[in-house]
């Protein structure tokens, strides 16, 4: 395979792997218009020419730094760290037909929060060697392969963090300030194809990746181990080469989504943005691989679109998967929108599997639309009874402008705090035009109780033409929030984030 050819592919898998969803002196003339145009909503809820480059989505045009933030109400005294989360944010549009929302290059936006006070936020582009060239800087050492500015996630991990993206690219390695330092390869033992969504195991310090790659006849698991080093990765035999988003974990699995959105390399080499397209000939499984070495057990479902995990966990002689899941079938590379469509909004559902009688049941936990899904993380692997999920208007429509206009009841922002135990669910409302994205639970200093904690998101404010951090306390989640820190610019609609809490 040639150079180019290859490079194409590899800029399809990462825009593919993107996800499944602001002064650098630049001036204004250095992005396109349609990069720059001012956040509006559509009149008459009908979609706009390109929903993924304006609006809520519109990328910014600048890194910013504030200091002593303005804050309405009052920070916890105790949340003392960084909230962060990454998301694509184009550099510098060449070609708006040929754009397509998750290959946006990285940005990280945080807040610093101590002593309750908002001390800075910060929106820093992840430097690969694409962005420290577009930006003029000069990109330290030798790039590393399928280099990629890591758009889709930013965690924790052992006093580090690192922003992550999937289908080839290393993490890379970002200082408590948000610059980029470099590459991270796991104290090398990790050569690269590395995940988005990866799973920290509390209890045994271990973190799990699946990482897929468009020319492999195969898909890997990864375990990077208490000592930082990754171990040799197992690798499981899938064809087609799929497009594996996310996968779950359970004390005694690694659950795997083998999906049918698999990689065509005619498309690759035709020069498609996402070789990826959905194949009705590729059967849906999940496959359950022992934590303790084995061979993965197949179980056939039916097809839909497996977006992110909630969690999993083992039930007597039952795996139980939580997940955000769209309906079939779901288009990565879009139709004409400049980003991801999809026939349907996304729903929260479960899969049962039954070990003994080798044959999963599917539940409809709730079908109010929504993504994101996010728990109290010390229980990942383990079973839950709390779970936050988002929903966003814009998003909805964006990625089914193509099928027409949605209806209006989708036209709403809130958050939701489930209720697993019984089956119930709060929502925290906000106004129409308010984008909300993913939010992430942090727990209360000393707490006892899963749910004891604060629920952050960021939530754009129409009024101000800006975003705010919200801070909710999630069991008063419908309550009035505990603060909302005013943050100087917008945050686009993006991915995923974490809290990173002082040592």
């Amino acid at each position: 395979m040639g150079s180019h050819s290859r490079r194409r592919i590899l800029r399809g898998a990462a825009v593919a792997a993107a996800g499944s969803v602001v002064g650098s002196g630049l001036g204004p003339g250095f992005f396109s218009a349609a990069a720059q145009a001012t956040p509006t909503a559509p009149k008459g809820g009908s979609a706009p020419a390109t929903p993924f480059l304006e609006g809520a989505f519109a990328p910014v045009t600048e890194e910013l730094t504030a200091f002593d933030l303005d804050v309405v109400g009052r920070i916890p005294a105790d949340l003392d760290g960084r909230y962060l989360r990454n998301g694509p944010n184009a550099l510098g549009i060449e070609d708006v037909r040929a754009h397509h929302w998750m290959i946006g290059d990285g940005m990280v936006h945080g807040v610093r929060l101590r002593g309750g006070r908002a001390e800075w936020y910060r929106n820093r582009w992840v430097r690969s060697s694409q962005v420290t060239a577009k930006l003029g800087e000069t990109y330290p050492g030798q790039a590393p392969p399928d280099d990629f500015p890591c758009n889709t996630h930013v965690i924790p991990y052992h006093g580090r963090i690192l922003a992550l993206q999937e289908g080839g690219p290393l993490p890379y390695e970002l200082d408590g300030e948000l610059n980029t330092l470099r590459p991270y390869d796991f104290r090398a033992t990790q050569k690269g194809a590395f995940a988005a969504h990866t799973k920290y195991d509390a209890v045994a310090d271990e973190l799990h990746a699946i990482a897929y790659y468009p020319t492999w006849d195969h898909v890997r698991h990864i375990v990077v181990d208490r000592t930082g080093r990754a171990r040799p990765a197992t690798r499981i035999p899938v064809a087609d080469a799929p497009m594996m988003h996310d996968f779950a974990l359970t004390e005694k699995y690694v659950v795997i989504v083998d999906v049918p959105i698999t990689f065509d390399g005619a498309a690759a080499e035709a020069g498609a943005i996402v070789p990826y397209v959905w194949n009705d000939r590729h059967p849906m499984r999940l496959g359950l691989l022992p934590r303790t070495g084995g061979t993965t057990r197949w179980f056939e479902i039916d097809p839909v679109y497996y977006s992110h995990t909630l969690n999993a966990y083992d039930q007597g002689d039952t795996v139980v998967l939580e997940y955000i899941g769209f309906p079939a079938p779901f288009y990565a590379a879009g139709r004409g929108a400049g980003g991801p469509s999809a026939t349907g909004s996304p729903t929260l559902d479960r899969w049962t599997v039954d070990l003994g009688a080798a044959r999963v049941r599917s539940t409809r936990l709730d079908d109010r639309p929504q993504e994101f899904p996010r728990i109290n993380e010390s229980l990942v692997s383990r079973r839950h009874r709390y779970a936050y999920t988002a929903c966003a208007a814009e998003m909805w429509r964006a990625y089914e402008t193509v099928d027409g206009v949605c209806p209006d009841e989708k036209f709403t922002n809130y958050l939701v705090k489930h209720d697993m135990l019984r089956g119930s669910r709060q929502l925290h409302r906000f106004p129409r035009g308010a984008a909300v994205g993913e939010p992430v639970f942090v727990p209360r200093r000393g707490a006892r109780d899963e749910d004891d904690g604060y629920v952050l998101s960021y939530v754009n404010d129409p009024d101000r033409g800006a975003t705010d951090l919200v801070i909710l306390s999630a069991q008063d989640f419908g309550g009035r929030p505990r603060a909302r820190v005013r943050l100087p610019g917008r945050v686009p609609l993006g991915f995923h984030g974490s809290w990173v809490p002082d040592a």
